[in-house]
C-alpha cells in the first residue's frame, strides 16, 4: 500500500493559560497524518505565547518546529487588548502551570511573512489552522491577496451561528472573533476555502478531571503538563468540565467526518456597539465557508485521547 504523505499545516495560536490551544498543538504534533511547517503566535503578548509553545514542544520531545511571532495588536489597532501573561496561570494561588517559565525562543521570522511565503511557495499544499484571533491571517491576505487561491484550506476555531440543536444555550459572540472583528471580516469575506469550527460544535466536546487522570497515567511529560493546565483552568473557572475548542479544529483536519457542515456565507459585525464580533451566516451554495453545525463528540474524544495517550 502506498504511504500517504502527511498534510502540511501551519498553526496560528494565542496559547495562554486555558488548556485548549496547548492540547490542540499537542494533538497535531503527535498525529503522523500532519506535518507542522511552523507555529505562529498572535495577539497580546506574542512572546509569552511563544515561550509556552516552546516549552510544550520540548516536553513533547518531537522534532524542532520553528516558531514565528510579531503582531500583538488588533489589525486596525483600534481595540483594547487583553494582555495575557504568566500571571494569568497563577489565579489559583499557585506558582504558575508547567508550561510557564523558560527563555523566550528567538523568532524564526515575521509570522505574517512566513505564512505568505510558505503558502505561496507551495500552492494547494498548506492548510492554515487558526486557533486564535485572526490578525495574522487577515494581514497575510491583505499583503498577498493571491494567498486565498494558493492555500489548501483555512480551518479556524471561531464564531458561532446558533443554528444547531444547542443554539439557544450559546452566547452570541465568540472570543477569537470578538478580539479582532475587523480581521475576521477580512478573512471571512476573502472568498478563500474556510472551515468554521465554532461554538456550535466546540461547546459539545467537553473533558473532565477523569480525562486528566488518563493523561497523567500515560506518564508522558507533555500529557502531565496538559493535565496540570486543565486542572488549574477548572479551578480558575469554577467548573468540573471544559470545552476542547481548539483541538476540534485540528481533529477536523484529521477526520472531516467528525463534523456535519453547511456551505454558507458569513459576515462579521465590526463596529463598537453591542454585538460587535457577531458572525452572521446564511445558507449559500456559492459561499466559501463550510460551517460546522454538529459533531460526533464521543468519536472526537476517542480520537483525541487515543492520539495523546497511545
Amino acid at each position: 500500500m502506498r504511504k500517504v504523505d502527511p498534510s502540511r499545516i501551519i498553526i496560528d495560536t494565542d496559547i495562554g493559560g486555558d488548556p485548549d490551544d496547548a492540547t490542540a498543538i499537542t494533538l497535531a504534533a503527535v498525529s503522523p497524518e500532519l506535518y507542522i511547517e511552523g507555529i505562529t503566535t498572535v495577539y497580546s503578548d506574542v512572546r509569552y505565547h511563544a515561550r509556552r509553545v516552546a516549552k510544550l514542544l520540548k516536553l513533547a520531545g518531537i522534532r524542532p518546529i520553528p516558531i514565528y511571532y510579531e503582531l500583538s495588536q488588533s489589525l486596525l489597532r483600534n481595540r483594547e487588548i487583553g494582555w495575557i501573561t504568566e500571571a494569568d496561570t497563577e489565579d489559583d494561588g499557585g506558582d504558575g502551570d508547567m508550561l510557564d517559565g523558560g527563555p523566550t525562543p528567538a523568532s524564526a521570522g515575521h509570522a505574517v511573512e512566513f505564512i505568505i511565503r510558505t503558502i505561496m511557495e507551495n500552492p494547494g499544499e498548506i492548510t492554515l489552522i487558526g486557533i486564535g484571533p485572526l490578525t495574522n491571517i487577515a494581514a497575510a491576505i491583505i499583503m498577498e491577496p493571491r494567498l486565498i487561491s494558493h492555500v489548501k484550506e483555512i480551518v479556524l476555531m471561531g464564531g458561532v451561528i446558533r443554528l444547531g440543536s444547542n443554539g439557544a444555550d450559546l452566547q452570541p459572540i465568540e472570543y477569537n472573533i470578538q478580539c479582532d472583528p475587523e480581521a475576521a471580516s477580512v478573512v471571512f469575506s476573502s472568498g478563500g476555502p474556510i472551515v468554521m469550527v465554532g461554538l456550535d460544535v466546540t461547546s459539545k466536546v467537553m473533558i473532565t478531571r477523569e480525562h486528566c487522570k488518563r493523561l497523567i497515567a500515560s506518564v508522558k511529560p507533555s500529557n502531565i503538563a496538559l493535565a496540570d493546565v486543565i486542572e488549574r483552568w477548572l479551578v480558575r473557572i469554577g467548573e468540573n468540565t471544559t470545552a476542547m475548542h481548539d483541538p476540534l479544529a485540528v481533529a477536523v483536519v484529521l477526520d472531516r467526518s467528525l463534523v456535519t457542515t453547511l456551505r454558507m456565507s458569513v459576515e462579521v459585525g465590526y463596529d463598537h456597539r453591542n454585538g460587535t464580533g457577531q458572525t452572521i451566516a446564511r445558507s449559500d451554495p456559492a459561499g466559501s465557508v463550510d460551517v460546522c453545525i454538529d459533531v460526533d463528540a464521543p468519536r472526537f474524544l476517542e480520537l483525541l485521547f487515543g492520539r495523546l495517550c497511545e
